[in-house]
């Protein structure tokens, strides 16, 4: 049994939606041409069934029972076949349709890690899910199709040969009439798929406006907005009915189409059989036999029609995650991932002429909080135009992926993972119960853990919603302690939390980051008082710099922010 997903998806080939489309399948060779294999013996079982009944019949009308007994057992041996075949046909396809989904999703999944914070600048949240619903399905099915169109054009072709061995003409017109036909139903295809582009687009944009509505639900409610957006999202949603309307008429047509061509055409074959069967030019086996095909020709025609409806639609959806694929994060290596060596040493910002002492805990103070969360942005290289330094040595000189090891920037934005609480502090499993005990411990999120019915096994909904907002702001500063990276930047991480509970965490974030670099932007008195060194910005530049007794003291503007921040809590 093959497992899924894959360990490594590979690195695609994204030069277009067609490449994209073939790297899958050649990924993938196994499982496909063995589900082809499979489906082209699928198809050419029934394919031959008619011929040989015909045959049976002529033994009948001859009185041969040796023949009739003889082709009886090949007709039961071609019925045995096919039908094994069609179960492994079905298991392959399935196979494919799975894989090139599961891969395709990986690779939509690890470029949306590697994007990061670019991700949402340059693609709706709505693209995303239409991405990793839809598409994921579209670019699968192209795979999988593939089993039974080949089964069809196999099946076709041997009825067209068996049809030339008695008849000429009647071989002739299947050959030539089958093209003819998918051309006739392909003219409805390039619309079909024009509207189903913009429905898909206008389902995006409706997604996005509905996680806008319940992500700020509270600010609507709190400026009065509510039954302006409601308005608006009244007229999306009618936008997209509108589109599903013009899509579903042009798909019944298409499915007339389906039925109504072959029809035609079946009855054509028919019709020009029964002629030659009077007129004496073929046997009446022969006659039976056109009929069986006439009968069993709507199946492959009809399997052509959807293969060529299920690959355009694939290229579609391959060319959006195409799309996802190809953007660049805006920070970027200037090195080869992997290379280089990051080393301990003082984190500084030219900009604002922070310098932050390797091992020490660090405060920052900002009379502006925007100006506290820019240089956030700068000592983890969120900022393409950071020039902050560690050990001397630029960011942006130093490859990404060892930048992310190791300086972690945790912020209120983030948020928990759905899945049980120890894969949500433990994403990577590397850490055991006891440390993630520890990190909740230092976190003061003891009582959550308690309050849980599992335990760390207890699972955690979307974005933790089951927690307040306090015990969700403590458990991401335990899940960052969990990582224990050698800088941690903690923005504002008390923000939500009481006075008493503040005042443990203070203690025991010291104790649990000793030794190590440590950032807090915070404006919070007990941090401060446990700060080694506490600078104070004004219009992003640092103006004084002490611990936060000396500050009180000597620093009128900043005992000013500190307790404005205090009296606004």
């Amino acid at each position: 049994m093959k497992h899924l997903p894959v360990p490594d998806p590979g690195d695609p080939d994204t030069r277009s939606a067609g490449h994209y489309l073939v790297w899958l399948a050649r990924r993938q060779a196994a499982t496909m041409l063995g589900g082809m294999a499979y489906g082209v013996l699928w198809m050419a079982m029934p394919a031959l069934m008619p011929a040989v009944l015909g045959r049976g019949v002529d033994a009948v009308s001859a009185r041969d029972q040796p023949g009739l007994l003889r082709w009886s057992l090949v007709f039961l041996a071609l019925g045995a076949v096919g039908a094994a075949a069609g179960i492994m046909r079905h298991r392959f396809a399935v196979t494919n349709w799975l894989t090139a989904a599961y891969r395709t999703m990986q690779l939509t999944a690890r470029q949306a890690a590697r994007l990061g914070a670019t991700l949402p600048r340059r693609v709706s949240a709505g693209e995303v899910v239409s991405i990793g619903t839809s598409d994921l399905s579209h670019v699968g099915h192209a795979l999988d199709i593939l089993a039974r169109g080949s089964g069809a054009v196999v099946s076709i072709v041997v009825v067209g040969a068996v049809l030339l061995a008695a008849s000429v003409p009647l071989g002739l017109l299947v050959l030539l009439g089958v093209p003819a036909m998918l051309g006739a139903v392909s003219l409805l295809l390039r619309p079909l798929h024009r509207r189903q582009q913009h429905y898909r687009d206008l389902t995006a944009n409706l997604a996005t406006r509905s996680n806008d509505i319940v992500a700020g639900l509270r600010v609507l409610r709190g400026v009065g907005g509510e039954a302006a957006f409601a308005d608006r999202f009244r007229a999306d949603s009618q936008r997209l009915r509108t589109a599903g309307v013009r899509v579903v008429r042009v798909e019944s047509l298409l499915n007339a189409a389906e039925v109504l061509v072959p029809g035609i055409f079946v009855t054509l074959v028919t019709w020009l059989g029964a002629r030659f069967a009077l007129a004496g030019r073929i046997s009446p086996g022969e006659l039976v036999a056109f009929y069986g095909y006439a009968a069993f020709l709507l199946l492959p025609l009809r399997t052509l029609t959807e293969t060529a409806d299920k690959i355009t639609r694939g290229l579609v959806a391959a060319h959006r995650v195409v799309t996802l694929l190809t953007i660049e994060p805006e920070v970027a290596d200037r090195v080869e991932p992997g290379t280089g060596r990051l080393v301990d040493g003082d984190l500084a910002d030219p900009p604002s002429g922070l310098l932050v002492p390797a091992g020490r805990l660090t405060a920052v103070v900002a009379a502006d909080p925007r100006d506290a969360a820019a240089l956030a942005d700068r000592l983890g290289r969120y900022d393409p135009a950071a020039e902050a330094t560690l050990a001397g040595v630029p960011l942006r000189d130093l490859p990404l992926d060892g930048v992310r090891r190791h300086i972690l920037v945790a912020d209120n934005d983030a948020v928990l993972f759905t899945g049980d609480l120890r894969g949500g502090l433990d994403p990577t499993g590397a850490a055991g119960d006891e440390r993630i005990a520890a990190a909740l411990h230092a976190a003061s999120a003891d009582d959550v853990l308690t309050g849980l019915p599992g335990g760390l096994d207890t699972p955690v909904a979307e974005r933790g919603r089951e927690f307040s907002g306090g015990q969700r702001q403590r458990l991401r500063l335990a899940r960052a302690l969990v990582v224990d990276p050698p800088v941690l930047i903690l923005v504002e991480p008390t923000s939500a939390v009481d006075a008493h509970t503040e005042a443990w965490i203070a203690a025991r974030l010291r104790r649990a980051r000793a030794g190590r670099t440590t950032v807090l932007t915070t404006t919070s008195p007990l941090l401060l008082d446990r700060a080694d060194l506490v600078a104070y910005l004004e219009e992003g530049k640092v103006v004084v710099e002490g611990t936060h007794r000396e500050l009180l003291r000597t620093e009128p503007r900043y005992r000013a922010v500190v307790d404005r921040a205090e009296d606004a809590r």
